[in-house]
């Protein structure tokens, strides 16, 4: 990874010491639902990932794997689906 500047470190702590009312956004203009219609939530978004054990009955892992590869990434992607939709019901 490329070590950032000690003078780029400043800034940009001086800029999160800020508030949003003390930042002019008058050059930008507004947004809109469509300009936003693409847009891809946490498209590069990369979660570190941690290695555990779980038991799973076994129709379940069978569907799983009956899709073909990536089992456990189709796994991870129902539970981040349940995790959010839960969010969003709170």
């Amino acid at each position: 990874m490329k070590k950032v500047p000690e003078t780029v470190r400043r800034e940009l702590a001086a800029l999160s010491a800020r508030s949003e009312r003390d930042i002019d956004f008058s050059d930008l203009p507004p947004t809109t639902r469509e300009d936003w219609a693409g847009a891809i939530r946490g498209k590069f978004y990369r979660p570190v990932k941690q290695q555990l054990t779980v038991r799973i009955d076994a129709d379940v892992l069978e569907w799983l794997k009956s899709q073909g590869k990536g089992y456990q990434r189709r796994l991870n992607a129902i539970l981040r689906a349940a995790m959010l939709g839960r969010a969003h019901r709170r």
